[in-house]
């Protein structure tokens, strides 16, 4: 392979043709991203480590196909994992903690397997916000004790990298694989794909595994794709859903999901919705250059044939913030998943990990543990009043919030900046996709968000796809 004509912004499909004509192979593939992470990954700091078995999958890949054909769109494809999602490989999963840089994981989880299953390369694991930014109420996007501070490819040291899918993003933007799975709670896979130009599905809860990913709180969290596309983003999506046994929530992907995610790339997507804009709350003191930017997204759609109804109001919006629940659940969550660790990792509870910390503050506490203390003063049974009550508060006033606005004006979705809205969404446990809307006067990246109800993530990469196609606002970054 020529790597002087390789196309750098490359997506699955063109990707897949290529691999399928010969053209190129996976292995050369793997070697073609290596030579990038080893090329700017010192500056970006998005890759933690590389799985010491890419070559040889790639290679074993690669004679499959020679005979007996591909598996599918993703076979031999390198697809990069945020750092706390389990491999049952030789690479570590440590939430960007040093408490657990020598933890491996003792299998694949659900979505790693399903990964596999496609045909998919594990290339490496990217860095992140530690404990997915749910450790300390000072800590900066993308900064980890094991992995260091992930910079934003369009202007390192100038602009936020977003969290805390932070290392995703970025390696995405920079061009280190074809695609990359991160994780959400609230905002980590939005904010950090507006911030580097990039495409992220946050999908609803029950839609893709939980298990086998260190947790935050079970009510909010589930993995996503990121890539460089919506098309790109619809393939893995494909690739991430199912029922998996060890969650029960996934029961629902075997009557909610959609056969086909790619069927919704349709370019006139836009004509004929209705999109709703939360001016209230959601746009308030947004900086100047960036309300340019999302009232030429409206109008951009209007072009399309969407109908924007600025402004909608949602009801209950200021409960977005609170994060009680986040607070209650996180504790018997981590519990669960650190007790299942090995002997030589030093910490099975969350109790174990504050007291690490604090032992070795110099490297583990640069910006406090006050989240992790104020979880670990909960009972961890789930049954405390306060937590009972803050669950009901947060799905009576999100989904409730979020169904009332949309019904009262028959919208199809929502349209925020970044991750703002995210918080709603997430309490509401509903989907939400953020396509690139263009670059600031100093440039800095802008995400459009689109969020909709329940299941409706095929509607959604309609709307994306066809603002996406009109735009072209996605713009490999000069490293």
């Amino acid at each position: 392979m020529n790597h002087d004509r390789f196309p750098l912004e490359a997506g699955i499909t063109r990707l897949q043709e290529a691999l399928n004509s010969g053209e190129w192979t996976s292995e050369k593939l793997v070697h073609y991203y290596m030579e990038r992470i080893a090329r700017y990954n010192e500056t970006i700091n998005a890759v933690l480590e590389i799985n010491p078995d890419a070559e040889f999958i790639a290679s074993a890949l690669d004679a499959e196909r020679a005979h007996q054909g591909p598996r599918g769109v993703l076979h031999g494809i390198p697809i990069l994992l945020k750092d706390n999602i389990d491999t049952g490989d030789r690479m570590h999963t440590s939430a960007g903690s040093v408490a657990l840089k020598d933890s491996i994981a003792a299998s694949d989880a659900y979505v790693v397997k399903k990964l596999r299953e496609a045909g998919c390369v594990l290339l490496g694991k990217v860095n992140m916000t530690e404990w997915a930014n749910f450790m300390s109420d000072h800590m900066p996007s993308g900064y980890s004790s094991r992995g260091g501070q992930v910079q934003n490819p369009y202007g390192p040291g100038l602009f936020d990298v977003g969290g805390s899918s932070s290392g995703a993003g970025a390696a995405v933007a920079a061009n280190f694989a074809a695609a990359a799975i991160g994780t959400e709670t609230s905002g980590s896979i939005l904010n950090p794909a507006s911030q580097n130009n990039i495409v992220g599905i946050k999908p609803t809860i029950g839609l893709v595994s939980r298990s086998s990913i260190i947790p935050i709180a079970h009510s909010q969290d589930t993995a996503g794709p990121m890539a460089r596309t919506v098309r790109d983003c619809a393939i893995l999506l494909n690739a991430l859903v199912g029922e998996d046994r060890q969650d029960p929530v996934t029961k629902l992907a075997t009557y909610y999901a959609e056969k086909d995610y790619t069927d919704f790339l349709h370019i006139d997507g836009l004509k004929g919705k209705r999109i709703g804009v939360a001016r209230s709350r959601f746009y308030d003191e947004l900086p100047e250059d960036v309300l340019k930017k999302m009232d030429a997204a409206f109008q951009i759609m209007r072009d399309l044939g969407a109908e924007v109804i600025d402004p909608v109001e949602i009801p209950y919006a200021d409960a977005e913030e609170n994060i009680d629940v986040l607070i209650y659940e996180f504790k018997p969550a981590l519990n669960a998943y650190l007790s299942k660790l090995a002997p030589h990792v030093p910490v099975h509870s969350l109790r174990d990990l504050v007291a690490y910390n604090g032992e070795n503050a110099e490297r583990a506490l640069r910006y406090g543990q006050s989240l992790l203390e104020a979880s670990e003063m909960t009972s961890g049974t789930l049954a405390d009043s306060a937590y009972l009550q803050a669950r009901r508060n947060d799905l009576r006033y999100a989904r409730s919030g979020i169904d009332r606005v949309m019904t009262e004006n028959n919208l199809d979705a929502l349209a925020f900046y970044s991750s703002r809205g995210a918080g709603i969404a997430a309490k509401a446990g509903y989907p939400s996709i953020c396509v690139p809307g263009g670059f600031t006067s100093a440039g800095e990246p802008v995400g459009l968000t689109f969020t909709a109800r329940a299941f409706e993530e095929g509607k959604l990469i309609e709307m994306a796809y066809s603002f996406e196609q009109a735009t072209s606002f996605r713009k490999a970054p000069i490293l």
